[in-house]
């Protein structure tokens, strides 16, 4: 059986697990969705940029309300969560022309998830030999693009 390690996510799950507060309910109570790095707010949901990224363009849709399974949500919170995903596939794929996407949800410590309470849908493009030497030897990320450009482009290719 072959591994893969993810080392550089250490930090985050070590820190949101000593952190009591919720990172997605901070962001909207922030007041200033640039900086809170949100970029499409729905009805029942909204779209925020992942601060530790896999790849440029990883992106969380997240329900305003506070659940931590889908058990828990509305069924109208949901289905917009597909629709804003199906906008984010369209968005991405105009900007930054991925040659495949995942996405995915890690409901509970046990299945991955660095946000426990939370619930929320990671949308990630991929290209082939996106995971490099880097991340493989290295223990490190190479984005090639700052988070705030990548706000700006996903912003704008959200719009309307």
């Amino acid at each position: 059986m072959d591994y893969i390690w993810t080392p550089w996510r250490y930090r985050y799950v070590a820190d949101s697990s000593k952190d009591s507060r919720c990172i997605f309910c901070d962001a909207l109570d922030a007041g200033d969705d640039a900086r809170a790095m949100i970029i499409l707010r729905g009805a029942k949901n909204f779209v925020i940029l992942n601060k530790y990224p896999y790849t440029s363009g990883h992106v969380m849709v997240v329900p305003y309300a506070h659940v931590a399974n889908l058990s828990d949500a509305e069924p109208e919170t949901l289905a917009e969560m597909m629709q804003m995903a199906q906008r984010i596939e369209r968005g991405l794929g105009n900007t930054y022309h991925p040659q495949g996407y995942n996405l995915g949800m890690n409901l509970g410590r046990a299945a991955g998830a660095g946000v426990t309470g939370h619930l929320h849908l990671h949308v990630l493009p991929r290209w082939a030999g996106d995971a490099n030497f880097m991340t493989v030897v290295g223990e490190t990320r190479v984005e090639p693009e700052e988070l705030s450009i990548t706000f700006q482009r996903l912003r704008k290719a959200l719009e309307g």
